[in-house]
C-alpha cells in the first residue's frame, strides 16, 4: 500500500489524530507518525521512537528552527514559471503599534561577508580576529565616507587580510564611517550561472548554499 493511500477506519479502533511520544530518535530517514495509544501500547514491546531531527524528500533539518512564519520558497503561475522568493523576514513593528516591519535579504554572486562602522581620529581600522579564518584576504575591499569636511581619504594598505591603514591627502584628521567587504574562503566559490533545468544541475556542492527548487 503507497503512501497516502486510504485506508478505513476500523469499527472498533480510536484513530483520532495524536501528539507522537516515545524516545528520541536521531535517525531522519523519513517521517512517520505514530498514533498508538500509549495507554494501549503492549507492556512487553520495545519502547518506540519519535524523530527528534527529519527529512522530508532532499530537505533535512537537523537543528532547531524558529520564525518560519513568512518563509516562502518558490511560486509556480498557471503558465508554469517559476518566481523565486526574495527570502523576507516579517515582525512586529518595533516601534509603531498595531504596525509590522518587513525586510528582505540581501543577495549578491557571493558567499560575502561584511564589516562597518566609525574611524576617528586613528588611521587603523582593525578588522575582527574570526576573518582570518573566515575571510579570503584578496577579496577583500573597503568604502569611506568621510565626515564634516573633505579629507582626501584613500585605503593606502590592508595589512594581513585584518588591518586597513588609511591615510589622509590632506592630513586631515581622520574621521569617516567605513565599510568592509570580502569573500568567505571556507568552501568553493558559488558558480552563479550555470546550465540546467534544475538545481540538480548545479555543476557545484549544493549542499552548502540555500536552494530553490
Amino acid at each position: 500500500m503507497s503512501a497516502g493511500e486510504f485506508i478505513p477506519k476500523p469499527l472498533d479502533k480510536d484513530c483520532s489524530d495524536r501528539q507522537a511520544w516515545g524516545q528520541e530518535s536521531t535517525i531522519y530517514s523519513y517521517i512517520f507518525k505514530n498514533n498508538a495509544n500509549p495507554a494501549e501500547y503492549p507492556q512487553d514491546a520495545c519502547p518506540p521512537y519519535y524523530h527528534k531531527t527529519a527529512q522530508i524528500d532532499s530537505l533535512q533539518v537537523n537543528t532547531a528552527i524558529t520564525g518560519l512564519g513568512n518563509v516562502t520558497v518558490t511560486q509556480v503561475t498557471a503558465s508554469g514559471v517559476t518566481l523565486t522568493s526574495r527570502k523576507p523576514f516579517d515582525i512586529p513593528h518595533p516601534t509603531k503599534d498595531g504596525w509590522r516591519l518587513r525586510h528582505v535579504c540581501l543577495e549578491g554572486p557571493e558567499s560575502g561577508v561584511y564589516y562597518r562602522g566609525r574611524l576617528t581620529n586613528s588611521n587603523v581600522i582593525e578588522l575582527p580576529a574570526y576573518w582570518k579564518g573566515l575571510v579570503d584576504p584578496e577579496s577583500i575591499t573597503v568604502t569611506l565616507t568621510q565626515i564634516g569636511s573633505s579629507q582626501d581619504l584613500i585605503v593606502d594598505k590592508i595589512e594581513w587580510g585584518s588591518r586597513i591603514i588609511v591615510k589622509s591627502g590632506t592630513a586631515s584628521n581622520i574621521d569617516c564611517y567605513f565599510l568592509v567587504h570580502g569573500e568567505r574562503k571556507d568552501g568553493e566559490k558559488l558558480i552563479v550561472e550555470y546550465e540546467g533545468k534544475s538545481i540538480e544541475d548545479y555543476p557545484g556542492d549544493n549542499s552548502i548554499y540555500s536552494i530553490n527548487k
